[in-house]
């Protein structure tokens, strides 16, 4: 799984409020190294991981050197790069989430049937995380693959996300997130957006037409546990020039929401029988 989306990592102090008197910051320094590796700064100097993390170069160093002896990190001269060993953190999380070993199959079938990738997310803190993925043989410019992170409010994984909220957690992202104008067609104001999400929930699908990437469009469906409540999104993409936005309403929705039945289902079933846990 992939340590970063390319947004600039969190340093320890980045973490605002009181912590609990049981609060580890010395393991929160560790991930925050961890973390600020990702696939645009595969290989950092221990000064460049100094000054993403917020750390002293001395603390860097103890810390990369002792992910070192574990394993998590190697390193080439002065650069430090993560190791595979990092893989079995977020293997440990996909083997257990019910959700995303149900989905993949589900998945590849309809990214065969459409002819287009599909994917499914999860919301974490003020980000959607792919969680299960099934790429079709397109070429297009964003990379996309398990662990990675994006802001939910260009992409309609993330509305349907965002939509399915309570109202004051949906006010509480959406009072922290910063709208970037990622292409002329992104929503970046605010009560416009919350009119969308309003749409949204009431009709039970997102559809985004060039936000998070020119070129590209989505629609999504939410995935629902045995009590009703939205624990995930299943989207389907595709490139502009070849699928109008009247053939993902009228040919992707139908197979999504049916793929997405079939999940919740398979989903209920299990929790049922005490073999999974959803998260």
């Amino acid at each position: 799984m992939a340590a970063g989306s390319g947004a600039a990592a969190a340093g320890p102090a980045a973490a605002a409020g009181p912590r609990r008197t049981d609060f580890v910051q010395s393991l929160d320094r560790g991930l925050a190294v961890i973390r600020c590796f990702s696939s645009e700064r595969p290989s950092l100097t221990l000064s460049e991981v100094a000054e993403l993390t917020g750390l002293t170069r001395a603390a860097a160093r103890r810390f990369l050197l002792t992910l070192q002896e574990l394993g998590y990190v190697g390193s080439t001269g002065r650069q430090f790069s993560l190791r595979p060993r990092v893989l079995a953190l977020g293997y440990a999380y996909l083997s257990s989430f019910s959700v995303a070993q149900i989905a993949q199959p589900h998945l590849e079938d309809l990214a065969e049937e459409l002819h287009e990738s599909c994917s499914v997310s999860v919301l974490d803190g003020d980000d959607i995380v792919y969680v299960a993925r099934a790429s079709a043989n397109r070429i297009m410019t964003i990379a996309l693959t398990v662990g990675t992170r994006l802001p939910p409010y260009p992409t309609s994984m993330g509305r349907v996300l965002m939509a399915h909220l309570p109202d004051a957690e949906r006010e509480a992202l959406l009072s922290r997130a910063t709208l970037r104008k990622l292409t002329d067609h992104t929503i970046v104001d605010l009560d416009r957006l919350r009119e969308v999400l309003a749409t949204v929930r009431s009709q039970g699908w997102a559809a985004v037409d060039q936000e998070l990437e020119a070129g590209v469009r989505s629609i999504a469906v939410p995935i629902r546990d045995s009590s009703g409540k939205v624990v995930a999104a299943i989207n389907a993409s595709a490139h502009a020039a070849r699928v109008p936005m009247r053939t993902l309403e009228k040919q992707f929705l139908p197979r999504l929401l049916d793929a997405a039945g079939h999940i919740d289902s398979e989903l209920a079933a299990r929790l049922s029988t005490g073999s999974g846990v959803a998260r």
